[in-house]
């Protein structure tokens, strides 16, 4: 199997346990080694009292994509710690894409960005993630 089945199979089943994300209409986009896309949709019952989406959403959204892009290796890896940066409110019916790309990769460590983007480009929040991997297999 070459890297790019890899890392869609073991994105899909990592994807398909993922309860939380799907609950809240996130979809997952593309994927391939150390990269990943989920996409979410913001709901009327996403909005906090200023009427704009709940930043602990937008983290979410780029959370998933971030626990995807770290596991395309076929490593059970999880997130050691993240920081976010919001940069601009999304609103209901707003379409937003979180796009994850690894940055390094060592021994067990990771770091990676992801970009939250509404779905004319402009920029929702930027997010930095540190995974750790535990030494078990995705994949059967």
């Amino acid at each position: 199997m070459n890297h790019e089945e890899v890392a869609r199979r073991s994105a899909q089943t990592v994807w398909d346990g993922d309860l939380a994300s799907r609950a809240l209409g996130m979809r997952l986009g593309d994927v391939s080694p150390g990269l990943a896309t989920v996409q979410m949709r913001v709901r009327d019952d996403m909005v906090n009292g200023h009427g704009i989406c709940h930043g602990g959403l937008i983290a979410t959204l780029a959370d998933s994509a971030f626990a995807i892009a770290c596991n395309t290796y076929d490593d059970v890896t999880v997130a050691a710690g993240f920081d976010v940066t919001f940069v601009a409110p999304a609103k209901p019916g707003d379409e937003l894409t979180a796009t994850a790309a690894e940055r390094v990769r060592q021994g067990r460590s990771g770091l990676y960005d992801v970009t939250v983007r509404t779905a004319d480009g402009s920029v929702i929040a930027e997010f930095r993630g540190r995974s750790r991997a535990l030494g078990r297999r995705i994949l059967p």
